[in-house]
């Protein structure tokens, strides 16, 4: 999944003690929480998937050094073919690819190719330039899962390693549910997949009217995404496929589950990303002319790239179901890509203007 934001604003809403907009809520003793309501956005051509996109966009482009996150599906890919994805490039960041249904495979200009399963964590490492192909495998009916980008700091983004790699967490359970720590440390769990900036990233499964006290690392921002459950954080009511935002400062989390059926959520987490992001298309740089650069050189077929060797589409040996071997980059917009500038990682009072 590759595609870019260029798109509004979602709504946004807080939640806190002594008078809030919107409905009413018990944070008494509570952290606040900022909800950051997701969009629909096609992705891909005419046989394009819906996706939920709740990162980035103006109000808060990051949440540590997290830039992006889609929450897609479940979704009957039976009738349209599945997700096909020809080689598309990108460049500082990593990919980080996470199923609760379906199977894909991820095939890379770095000679690494894997398949994506559910409970299995793919993270791939762009650095100064790589180009991948993501293609469900024909036995997949419904693809469910989320997409997830790290922006990499100034010291590796240039590195010219393609990283990929590979873990299976094994679920820890507690006290009305379980959990699996694919990035980061999160109560005594910790995974070995490495990242350039301190994160975290896990699944959290809670029974029918459970809840859970979870301590967090204070110094870290936090997101939580509800896949599916009737959620409160800190006694705020979150909606599906919403973001619930809570800054840095916060040292435990509460999260309910007040239905009657298990819930599924992601929780995401990082110290507050220091350096200014320009983000465009499926390229992650610093100004405009650095993102300008990158798409002139993936247009010419340059070097930095790379070729993805092997990729099969829909349409056959490296070709998408629309004939394409490869992505083409979008018109660049006729005004100069400024840097996304992300505040400061407390919750923002009010809702979205």
């Amino acid at each position: 999944m590759a595609m870019s934001n260029v798109e509004t604003r979602p709504d946004q809403v807080v939640c806190k003690a002594g008078g809030l907009p919107g409905p009413a809520c018990d944070q008494q003793g509570r952290s606040p929480v900022e909800i950051i309501t997701s969009r629909e956005v096609p992705l891909g051509g005419p046989r394009a998937m819906i996706v939920r996109r709740t990162l980035p966009q103006r109000q808060r482009s990051l949440i540590g050094p997290w830039c992006f996150v889609d929450h897609y599906g479940p979704a009957d890919v039976s009738v349209t073919g599945g997700m096909d994805v020809a080689p598309h490039p990108h460049t500082g960041l990593q990919t980080v690819s996470w199923l609760f249904e379906g199977a894909i495979q991820h095939i890379d200009s770095g000679g690494n190719a894997g398949l994506v399963l559910p409970g299995e964590v793919n993270l791939m490492t762009a650095g100064a330039g790589i180009c991948h192909a993501e293609v469900s495998t024909e036995e997949t009916t419904t693809l469910h899962g989320v997409q997830l980008w790290l922006a990499l700091p100034e010291a590796t983004r240039h590195q010219p390693e393609r990283e990929f790699e590979h873990f299976e967490p094994t679920p820890v359970s507690f006290a009305g549910g379980e959990m699996l720590v694919f990035l980061g440390k999160l109560w005594g769990t910790e995974s070995p997949v490495q990242t350039h900036s301190p994160l975290l990233g896990a699944e959290i499964r809670l029974d029918p009217g459970a809840s859970i006290d979870l301590p967090v690392n204070p110094g870290f921002e936090h997101g939580l995404l509800v896949d599916s459950g009737d959620i409160a954080l800190e006694n705020v009511d979150l909606p599906v496929a919403a973001v619930g935002y809570t800054g840095t400062g916060v040292e435990e989390l509460r999260i309910a589950n007040r239905s009657d059926e298990p819930a599924r959520l992601i929780l995401l987490g990082g110290e507050p990303f220091p350096e200014e992001i320009v983000m465009w298309w499926n390229f992650v740089g610093r100004t405009h002319e650095e993102i300008a650069a990158y798409r002139e050189e993936w247009q010419a077929e340059g070097d930095r790239f790379g070729v993805v060797d092997g990729y099969v589409g829909k349409g056959g040996p490296g070709r998408n179901a629309d004939g394409m071997g490869r992505l083409p980059a979008p018109r660049l917009p006729d005004v100069t890509i400024r840097p996304r500038k992300n505040p400061p990682p407390q919750v923002q009072g009010g809702p979205a203007e």
